[in-house]
This record gives structure tokens, C-alpha cells and sequence, in this order.
């Protein structure tokens, strides 16, 4: 066995696999795979196969895609069949809901290319014979789906690897892991020790435990998942292979089999396996049937595909897999231990694992995963996100991955989890709650106790007219929104400025101020959006998204200097309040003796002060588009904050609001937010962010790239905002953008602006078309609502609210 490598990927499924792939078409040779037993003794060897390109993240879906594509690659390559069947794959609806679930899916296929078909139940019934149509509406049709042999797709990838330089070692455990402070790596193994650059987590079922052997824990559980493999069905004999096909109502899926038929289920009444650690010695083995278990999901299925009723089951399989607690896959480097790599809870492995293999091997051979893929990354975790926190979690995604996920509804399992110290002042007030990283934040507020509650829906929600009076509030006089859900970090030291010049697209501000900034990587593309603001020589308050606290800090972590700088990740340290609309300044300004006017606390100011008797930073911004004021204060003062604020509000009608509102306010500024307008698939330009970018400032991250961008016109895409011409329900985000009969473009938010009276939505579109008015239409429930650009803001234009 070699004793070095550059990599070392652990795990033999079909992501270990398909890393390994990767990594030699990107050029690498020097890599080996280390396997404790057989390739695919895990989860894969009883995987059901299926393979399909829909999903809830279009970044997801497309990686997706490659996946199936990817398969003649391999075949070729290694001569070895993948036992590919793309049959197609049906998609039924039992429910007017489900069928307009169905139409926002096909509506977010256009514009990633999926020729989808929606369909009635007599038109789904002639694709699929099996199913009774009495129990559906409706249904939905995509050719590209199907299943292939887990065997023969693992081992393809491993061949193709091998033909490229790869080694595999089988029946070889590792057992330890150790870092030199080069931060190269001392893999321990049963035959012996190699020396590597790097190690690639692929450990499946295992993932876990090769985790702790580095000090970390990783957010997965394996689930006990039961599939019913039928005797032959003499009605299949001579016809063609039937389609992959799903049934949400049934929570369940079935697929030909050779003369039979496959029915997998996700059911309710779910059981995690091994919750605490897997053991090293299971093999390719299978788990005791519980067929009682699932009764309630078979009895389902039987009744709607009433072919089961008429043969004997031949095989039950019950194996586990795992989930991480969205049921997207972990994936990336891991801050803090350098070259150590994860590809983990990928439980749609055969859908997903080519996509996931390119996507770290781009990251580990260029420094970059090539494309966004933010909703795999691991760093969408952080230290809240405990063992016992998992377990709910990916019980709750399990039992709910064929359920409706509507807009506006938000998922209970483990809540509240977090919450921030004034959590019992705004319940007091009948706060509506979300959840955001495990912690509990104001959506709305209900009137009176019995009304806060709504009904699910994907058209205009019940509380429309609450969130349009919290709205009205603010506009007209002055809001209270708690902002303790946003990330922060203290970035201090002699040497804070020049760090934060180097990431930071924008120049840093003067003592006293603060500015808006992008951050960028290399290749100029959105990574991070911030204020930043300075109230001392040497300290820095950085203010970003919480969900990409982690994904910040692993950044942060690659440039910062040896000395002079700190920095420093305190979100829930600094409890946030503030206060917006036109009233806002009269109110602050009782509890403050620093002078509030404009001419001496001017628009994007930044100082500390006392707020009656609290310490705080406070910054002259808001996210409302009105006046308004941002107030920080270490979390033991909150309480107190909020108290006297409330008081102090009351002769100026202060209002809590929460998030729906914020959210309206923010879409009628045009305002946008990370994770929607600002992704890694966009440069600053093509976000209206070019404003923020200093190029004369001296180099930075993505500068070259910027420059080199915008001197070849700014990338090929701009953010607008539009007007549609929608009734009953809004754009929400992923819907389709046409113009003149075509998809060109997709949405990324939409709401109701409560303010401005319409509809709203912002999108990219091409930037040919980012000057025209008319001619653009959304597509939201099944329908084109025509749709107008609007130049500028829909509301205050020209900003004039929240300078003054």
C-alpha cells in the first residue's frame, strides 16, 4: 500500500467514489480511496437507485442534472454498465394544493432547462396504468428520470478513476487521523500509515465517526428506510418499462423492478439507526423488517395502485441512510482544520453524487467549488446545530420529504430551540414566531392570542392585512423590530483596517461612520454582504447574515494577519433592536443626549453611546428604506433596551413589526439580501452593487476580476424590479421571467408592497433587457401575470425618507 498521497478520500459509496473521479479529471493522479470493507458496503449497495433532476434549489437541480448526464461518461470510460433505466418519472397530485405545487415546479423547471408536462389524471393515467385515477388530480411529467444499479454506478466511477491514476484500498479502515502543523495529514489505517495533503470526509454512514477523529461533529443521522420489492405482475410482461413514479399523498414511490414492482415509502411514524455511533463492523446488511411499521403508508399505496393487491411481496428491504437536518448534503472545507474536506449526507446519492464529486474536486484542485453551492455547504451550520438538535431535525425533514412545504409555514419539531432575551416581552404581544438557525424571530403580531395563527397557503396569506398595518406603521410613524438574528463580528487591532480593506470590496470608513460592502472571491463573484461600522481607531463592528456566520469565519480565517488583528464571531452576544419611520429620530433622541439631527448624526453614522442607561453601538441605517436607527447591545442589556424604548414609544405610537414586514419594505426599496439577489453566481455589477465596489482603493480580493468584468461590460445578467399585474397571489422567488413569449430570466424575491399598493418582484434578467419596460410577464400559480420594470425603487426613489 502507498504511504503518501495528495488525497485521501475515506469512504467507498458512491460520493466517496465520484470525489475520487473528479479529482483525477481535474488532473490530479496522486489521489487513493480507502474503503473499511467492499466499494458500496454502506448505504449504497441497498440504495433503491432513483435517479431525478427536480429539486427545491435550482443550483441543486442543475448539479443534478449533471449527475445523469455524467453517467455515459463513465460507462465509456470504464467499460463498466451503470444500468441506467430513464423511464420517466411521474409525479402525482391528490390535491387542488399539491397540483399548484406541481405548477410552481414546472414554472422553476423553464428556466433550467426541464421540459416538464403537467397533466390531468386521465392523461397521467395513460402514461401509468397502474395507478387508479380516482384517488388524483393531477400530475406531472418528466422525461428525465428513471433509476441505475448502485453497484455498477459506484463501480464505474471507480474504474474510470483507476484508468485516470487512482488507487483504492479495500479492507481498509481508517482508524485515526492526526495534522502536522503544516497542516498536511497522518491517515492511520489498518495496513498501515499514509502521509496526505489532503483528506476527503466520504464516510456515509460513518461520516460521524471519521468527523470525531478531528474534534468535530458533524450534523447527520442515519434513518431506517424501508423499500417492498414485489413477485412478477403478469400484466408487465411484454409492455414498457413502467415510469418511476411518486406519490405525495401516499408518501411513497414505486418503480418497475424486472417483472415486478418497487413501493418505497418516507413515512410518519420514522426511526433514526445507530442515533449516537455506527458500528465499524456493519457490513452489506439490512435491518429487521418493520412492516407494521409502515402498514399505514402500504395500505395507501396498495389502494392507490391496486396492482400491489394481486401478487405476494418477494423482498423487504430495510437499510439505513443519512440525512443532514434539511436533507441536503454537507459538503466543503471545514473551518479550522485545514485541507479537511467533507462530502456527506448525500442521501440522494444517484441524483446528486456527480454533481457533489465536481463540486469539491473544483474546490480542492482551483480553490473554488466553480458554481454556488451554498445550500450544501457545511458551513450553513454552526456550533448550535448539536447531535440531539440533528435527531429532530432529520426526523422531522424525513417524515415531511413528500409533504407540501408551503411559504408561510413554518416547521415545529425541536422549538423553540434559541431565543433571544426579550423572547417573552414580544410573545407577551403575540408574536408569530419563525425560525432561523435554531433561533426563534418575530414574524408578525397578531392582534389578540386566538389569532395568531394562519392558514398555510401558496396564495396571499391571512395575516395580509396585519403585516399591511405594521407596514403602515412604519411608513407613517415608527416601528420596533428585533435584529438579533443577524451575524456579527468584532474585527479589532491595529491592523482591523487593512484586513477588512483586503476582503471587503468597499473602502472602510472613517471613525464615526459605516458603509455598505460587498465581499467577493477570486473571481469577483458575491460572497458576503455587510455594514461595516467603525466607532474607535481599531474597532469594527461587521454586520452580515447569520446562516453564513461559519462560511464567513472560514473566510475571514485564510487572510487574516498574524498579528494585529482579531476577529471575533458574536451574533448572539449582540442583541439587536431598531427602530424605523419618520418618527424614529424623536423617539431615540428622548433617550440619548448625543445630538440626532442630520447635521450631526447624518445618514450611515456610526457611534457608541448610552441609550438611556444601556451602552450600545448605534448606526444611523435601515433596511426599511425610512429614517431609522440600528441599535447593538450586549445581550444582558436587552431586556432593559427594550423596555424603555417601549415606554419612550408610546406618545410617538411606536409598533412592533416583524420580519413579513420587514421583508415588503425591503423588496419595495429593491433591497436585496444574501442567499437570494447576492449569490456566488453574480458579480457586484449584476447586483446593483457596483456602487459599493472601490477599485481605486488599492487591491483586494476579486479586484482584477471586477475590473476585468466590468471592462467587458459587467457580467451578463442585472437585478430588476418589477410590477405584476398578480390578483390573488405573489411572486415568491425561483419563478420564471419571460419576455416576449420567452424565459429569459428568473425571479429571486417577491411580495406585496403594502406601500405602493402592487405586486412586486426582483430578478435577474439579461442585460439587454435590463432597460426595457414592457414586455415581461412572471409566472406565478400556472398563469403569466403580465409584469413592468420599474427604474429605480418602487418606493421613495430617490431615498430622500431615510437621509432626511
Amino acid at each position: 500500500m502507498k504511504s503518501q498521497a495528495q488525497v485521501v478520500v475515506i469512504g467507498g459509496g458512491v460520493v466517496g467514489a465520484s470525489v475520487l473521479y473528479h479529482l483525477t479529471k481535474a488532473g490530479w493522479r496522486d489521489v487513493m480511496l480507502l474503503e473499511r470493507a467492499e466499494l458500496t458496503a454502506g448505504s449504497t449497495w441497498h440504495a433503491a437507485g432513483g435517479m431525478h433532476t427536480i429539486n427545491g434549489d435550482p443550483t441543486i437541480a442543475k448539479l443534478q442534472q449533471y449527475t445523469i448526464e455524467l453517467y455515459k461518461e463513465i460507462e465509456a470510460i470504464s467499460g463498466q454498465s451503470c444500468g441506467v433505466h430513464l423511464t420517466g418519472g411521474l409525479m402525482l397530485a391528490g390535491t387542488r394544493e399539491r397540483m399548484d405545487w406541481l405548477k410552481m415546479v414546472k414554472a422553476r423547471g423553464r428556466y433550467l432547462g426541464m421540459d416538464l408536462d403537467l397533466l390531468s389524471a386521465d392523461e397521467a393515467e395513460r402514461l401509468f396504468p397502474l395507478m387508479d385515477k380516482s384517488h388524483f388530480v393531477g400530475g406531472l411529467y418528466d422525461p428525465i428520470e428513471g433509476h441505475v444499479d448502485p453497484y455498477g454506478v459506484t463501480h464505474a466511477y471507480a474504474r474510470a478513476a483507476q484508468i485516470g491514476g487512482a488507487t483504492i484500498e479495500r479492507q481498509c479502515r481508517v482508524t485515526g487521523l492526526e495534522q502536522y502543523p503544516d497542516g498536511s495529514w497522518l491517515v492511520r489505517t489498518e495496513k498501515g500509515d499514509i502521509q496526505a495533503e489532503h483528506v476527503v470526509n466520504c464516510g456515509g454512514l460513518w461520516a460521524r465517526e471519521v468527523g470525531r477523529m478531528v474534534g468535530i461533529e458533524l450534523p447527520v443521522l442515519a434513518m431506517e428506510h424501508h423499500y417492498i420489492i414485489t413477485e412478477d405482475i403478469p400484466a408487465l410482461a411484454g409492455q414498457p418499462e413502467q415510469l418511476h413514479c411518486v406519490d405525495f399523498e401516499g408518501e411513497i414511490y414505486t418503480r418497475q423492478e424486472r417483472g415486478g414492482m418497487l413501493l418505497g415509502t418516507y413515512e410518519k411514524n420514522c426511526v433514526p439507526w445507530s442515533e449516537r455511533e455506527t458500528p465499524w463492523d456493519f457490513g452489506q446488511n439490512l435491518l429487521p423488517d418493520d412492516l407494521e411499521r409502515i402498514a399505514p403508508e402500504l395500505e395507501v399505496g396498495f389502494a392507490h395502485f391496486p396492482v400491489f393487491n394481486t401478487v405476494g411481496i418477494k423482498k423487504v428491504v430495510n437499510g439505513p441512510f443519512t440525512f443532514a437536518p434539511d436533507g441536503n448534503p454537507l459538503l466543503g472545507p471545514v473551518r479550522g482544520l485545514k485541507n479537511f474536506w467533507v462530502a456527506c449526507g448525500v442521501m440522494a446519492g444517484f441524483s446528486q453524487g456527480g454533481g457533489v464529486g465536481l463540486a469539491l474536486a473544483n474546490w480542492i484542485t482551483r480553490g473554488d467549488p466553480g458554481f454556488d453551492i451554498w445550500g450544501m455547504d457545511v458551513a450553513r451550520y454552526g456550533d448550535w446545530t448539536t447531535l440531539a438538535y440533528t435527531q429532530v431535525k432529520v426526523r422531522e425533514n424525513y417524515s415531511r420529504r413528500f409533504r407540501i412545504r408551503y411559504p408561510n409555514e413554518e416547521l415545529p419539531a425541536g422549538r423553540p430551540y434559541r431565543t433571544s432575551p426579550i423572547y417573552d416581552r414580544l410573545a407577551a404581544n403575540h408574536a408569530v414566531w419563525g425560525e432561523y438557525c435554531g433561533l426563534e424571530h418575530a414574524l408578525w403580531f397578531a392582534p389578540s392570542a386566538a389569532l395568531a395563527r394562519e392558514d398555510f397557503t401558496f396564495k396571499r396569506p391571512d395575516t395580509h392585512d396585519i403585516v399591511a398595518a405594521e407596514v403602515k406603521a412604519v411608513r407613517e410613524g415608527v416601528g420596533l423590530i428585533e435584529t438579533t438574528n443577524y451575524g456579527k463580528f468584532e474585527v479589532t487591532g491595529p491592523n482591523a483596517e487593512a484586513f477588512l480593506n483586503r476582503v471587503m470590496a468597499n473602502r472602510m470608513p472613517p471613525i464615526g461612520r459605516m458603509v455598505l460592502t460587498p465581499m467577493l472571491n477570486e473571481a469577483g463573484k458575491l460572497i458576503g454582504d455587510f455594514t461595516v461600522g467603525r466607532w474607535a481607531a481599531d474597532k469594527f463592528l461587521v454586520v452580515g447574515t447569520y446562516a453564513a456566520e461559519t462560511y464567513y469565519e472560514r473566510w475571514f480565517d485564510r487572510f487574516l494577519p498574524e498579528t494585529g488583528c482579531t476577529v471575533r464571531a458574536c451574533a448572539m452576544e449582540y442583541a439587536g433592536l431598531a427602530l424605523a419611520g419618520p418618527k424614529s429620530r424623536a423617539l431615540l433622541q428622548t433617550l440619548v443626549h448625543q445630538d440626532l439631527s442630520t447635521a450631526a448624526f447624518p445618514f450611515m453614522s456610526f457611534a457608541r453611546m448610552d441609550v438611556g442607561t444601556v451602552p450600545a453601538l448605534v448606526g444611523r441605517v435601515s433596511f426599511t428604506g425610512e429614517l431609522g436607527y440600528e441599535v447593538w447591545v450586549k445581550a444582558d442589556f436587552q431586556r432593559t433596551l427594550y423596555d424603555m424604548l417601549v415606554v419612550a414609544g408610546e406618545p410617538h405610537g411606536l409598533k412592533l413589526f416583524g420580519g413579513r414586514a420587514l421583508h415588503t419594505m425591503r423588496v419595495e426599496k429593491g433591497f436585496g439580501t444574501w442567499a437570494r439577489e447576492f449569490r456566488p453566481s453574480y458579480g457586484p455589477d449584476e447586483a446593483g452593487l457596483g456602487r459599493f465596489v472601490a477599485l481605486n482603493k488599492g487591491d483586494f480580493i476579486g479586484r482584477d476580476a471586477v475590473a476585468s468584468a466590468r471592462a467587458d461590460g459587467g457580467g451578463p445578467m442585472r437585478l430588476v424590479t418589477l410590477a405584476v399585474e398578480a390578483t390573488d397571489a405573489d411572486a415568491l422567488g425561483d419563478e420564471p421571467i419571460w419576455h416576449d413569449g420567452a424565459v429569459v430570466g428568473w425571479v429571486t424575491s417577491g411580495g406585496y408592497g403594502h406601500a405602493v399598493g402592487r405586486s412586486l418582484a426582483l430578478g435577474y434578467v439579461p442585460k439587454a433587457l435590463a432597460t426595457r419596460d414592457d414586455g415581461f410577464a412572471v409566472e406565478i400559480d400556472g398563469a403569466l401575470r403580465p409584469a413592468t420594470r420599474i427604474e429605480g425603487a418602487p418606493y421613495d426613489a430617490a431615498g430622500q425618507r431615510m437621509r432626511g
